[in-house]
């Protein structure tokens, strides 16, 4: 008995120092490069403070091109930055009374050298303070042609 205990703990001993390894191929580990931590939320405070701004190519300086949003049931392609009216985009927010948002968490879960996966969550709110809504989505930015941005959004806001 005390060997096949034995046995079992070298066997776990072992699987633990294997698994616990993790080498530069990694690819979406959950273990995350702190540089690339702060890189993708720094992007993602941009986002947010041009968004805010109503600063249209602010805010698509965020983006990587094509960028896709899947939100409503429908997914939609920006195929490049300046092709959508600032008037039009936070204007239609405005009419929901709608003034500015932030974020409420932001938690990556999974990384590489050059893509991201962040579970998000925003509320929007009027100019009073009072919440319009709260929202949970999924960002995937990549780092290309060495600029991190946001690549594509799936979310439960309309």
């Amino acid at each position: 008995m005390k060997r096949l205990f034995f046995v079992f703990l070298t066997i776990i001993g072992g699987l633990t120092q294997v698994l616990g390894q993790s080498s530069a191929t990694d690819q979406g580990s959950h273990g995350i490069d702190p540089r690339v931590s702060a890189a993708v939320f720094q992007v993602l405070d941009e986002y947010m403070a041009t968004f805010n701004a109503k600063d249209l190519a602010g805010w698509e300086r965020t983006y990587q091109f094509p960028h896709y949003r899947l939100a409503s049931g429908k997914m939609s392609v920006l195929e490049k930055a300046g092709l959508r009216d600032s008037a039009r985009v936070f204007g239609e927010l405005q009419k929901t009374g709608w003034d500015h948002s932030q974020w409420d968490h932001r938690n990556i879960i999974q990384a590489s050298a050059d893509k991201v996966h962040v579970d998000t969550g925003f509320s929007r709110y009027r100019a009073d303070g009072s919440l319009i809504g709260h929202f949970e989505s999924l960002y995937i930015l990549t780092k290309e042609d060495g600029h991190w941005g946001i690549k594509f959004r799936s979310s439960y806001a309309e």
